[in-house]
């Protein structure tokens, strides 16, 4: 028995006191914490923050290298493994291998979604593959929000609206890589039309709450991130949660289709701040949080100016605004997987109950808005709430942006009622469909809002008129397909999209995803096993992108049944 025993446990080290220890995993390199060190100089050190200092490693050193992520680890007493599973969640950051000694000086995205699949998107990356030397990195992405400038590409940090294999290529050329800046409302330019004397009035108690609350109620205002929950209800939840309370700032659209935030933010920095501020103050939140996705660079230089600006002027206090920046997930554009990024972490849904209303930002009641949703807010406390309410048409109030891409004459974002028809929105906000394309599909809420046929283009559009029908508007995407265009390879394109993003937490999103992608891709559809995936996934997925995934798969079934 004895024997067995120090048998069992005899190691190769036993008996050899100086035996000298092999340490295990990657070691930490003295010479790489240095350079994190100067590299993030002052900053803090803290979890939250995690996300923000890959960026700044990123944008330094063209990549992440696994000698830094060792560095960053140590430096935030954090596991590698928790800084490579953030790194490697999100589609912008660069993660090398041991054998990448240096990694290309220049990455150009080329944006692959359905409007700039229309555009030719797949034959321009091609083009660029073919020329590209070791020095540039060559990759698709998914949508960037320039879907009225398809198809696009991203130079480092700089846009190529419109893109080509020459534009694209002398922006390479000139390691022209800064995110382009156009003119924009400034803090000046604002004031002098009265911005934040709405703000100021609720701040000296001029305006209560009960008297917003009550023009935003006659309103009808609604959100405009997909919901389409109304904005006063929110706000009630919110303020009835015991704690201190924040707000979220949801600037991460990425719906393909969807460029609407962008067009607020890169013209009218201050109406959507101000709008945000009045929300803020509404629900008592000690802090301000703007999450802003990764692909809007210009968004981000313009945020982070005017932000000092109205620090500068003291109509906030230091710091009572953070703007974090994303790093290309579409999956944080949902509420509770965005909370989670801004805490550093993956963006991974959370379980409901509880909701984030009770329990969101480090453990905070939260307020989330949309970028359009706050601009709104804004613009009705000016004007008026009847203002704002008339506006709409066929019994649906008020009016929103309407993001519109894909075969018309002039795409872009189209201040439209709700309840206007695809036709009329083509027709006189549009100028009609392109020369040489008739109007055949659309798509009335993005990649999740199914597809409808051109007989149903005289239908309203707004919250609640196109569930019937197995379509939404959600946040007012529209792309508008023609005769040249095949619905059933855009529906893959979609399908592929939704695979790409699934965050991977719950199986029927991330195993459906895929096995749709391949069974769409089949000759001929397998009508009853497509039925069976998209219920399951609808069914049992944790979040709104496994739900909504199959609605354009299921709109092809239903009424392009000779595509499929």
């Amino acid at each position: 028995m004895t024997g067995n025993k120090t048998q069992k446990f005899h190691h190769p080290g036993a008996g050899r006191r100086n035996a000298v220890p092999h340490p295990k995993g990657r070691q930490v390199d003295p010479d790489a914490v240095a350079e994190i060190r100067t590299l993030l100089g002052d900053a803090p050190v803290r979890r939250d923050l995690l996300i923000e200092h890959l960026h700044t490693i990123q944008d330094a050193h063209h990549g992440l290298s696994p000698r830094h992520l060792t560095a960053l680890a140590d430096l935030m007493k954090l596991s590698l493994v928790e800084v490579y599973e953030v790194a490697t969640f999100y589609a912008h950051f660069d993660v090398a291998t041991d054998d990448q000694v240096d990694m290309p000086e220049v990455t150009v995205r080329v944006c692959d979604s359905l409007p700039c699949m229309l555009a030719g998107a797949d034959r321009l990356r091609a083009a660029l593959e073919e020329d590209a030397d070791a020095t540039v990195r060559i990759t698709r992405a998914p949508c960037m929000g320039g879907c009225d400038y398809a198809p696009v590409a991203e130079v480092g940090h700089r846009h190529i609206n419109a893109a080509t294999v020459d534009s694209v290529g002398a922006a390479v050329a000139a390691r022209d890589v800064a995110p382009e800046v156009q003119p924009y409302q400034t803090l000046e330019a604002a004031q002098q039309r009265g911005a934040y004397a709405i703000f100021q009035s609720c701040v000296a108690e001029h305006r209560t709450y009960e008297m917003v609350h009550s023009a935003l109620e006659r309103a009808d205002l609604r959100g405009m991130g997909g919901a389409g929950f109304p904005v006063p209800a929110k706000w009630d939840f919110v303020r009835a949660a015991e704690g201190s309370h924040t707000l979220v700032i949801n600037a991460d659209e990425g719906e393909p289709g969807t460029f609407k935030d962008r067009y607020f933010l890169e013209r009218s920095p201050h109406a959507v701040l101000e709008g945000a501020l009045i929300a803020a103050w509404a629900v008592d939140a000690e802090q301000l949080w703007i999450y802003l996705r990764d692909e809007y660079p210009a968004a981000r230089e313009i945020l982070t100016r005017e932000i000092a600006a109205i620090e500068a002027a003291g109509i906030i206090g230091p710091g009572y605004i953070q703007l974090r920046r994303g790093a290309g997930a579409y999956i944080c554009g949902e509420e509770s997987a965005l909370i989670e990024s801004i805490e550093g972490k993956r963006g991974l849904p959370r379980h409901r109950p509880p909701y984030v209303a009770q329990v969101g930002v480090f453990g905070q009641p939260t307020l989330v808005h949309n970028v359009e949703t706050v601009f709104w807010i804004r613009e009705i406390m000016e004007s008026g709430a009847a203002w704002y309410k008339d506006q709409g048409l066929r019994g649906h109030a008020g009016v929103r942006a309407w993001s519109v891409s894909g075969r018309v004459k002039y795409p872009g974002v189209k201040i439209a009622p709700n309840g206007v028809t695809l036709n009329e929105l083509v027709e006189e906000y549009c100028d009609g469909m392109a020369d040489g394309h008739t109007l055949k599909a659309y798509l009335p809420g993005g990649a999740s809002g199914g597809i409808l046929p051109a007989s149903m283009a005289d239908l309203p559009m707004a919250f609640g008129t196109l569930e019937e029908h197995g379509c939404f508007v959600g946040s007012g995407a529209v792309v508008v397909l023609s005769q040249e265009d095949s619905i059933r390879d855009a529906a893959i394109n979609l399908m592929q999209f939704f695979e790409d993003e699934s965050c991977g937490q719950c199986t029927p999103c991330r195993v459906g995803t895929e096995k749709a992608v391949a069974l769409m891709q089949a000759g001929n559809w397998d009508k009853k096993l497509l039925a069976e995936l998209s219920d399951a996934m609808r069914d049992a997925s944790i979040c709104g992108l496994g739900q909504a995934a199959p609605n354009p798969m299921d709109s092809v079934l239903k009424y392009f049944a000779d595509e499929a």
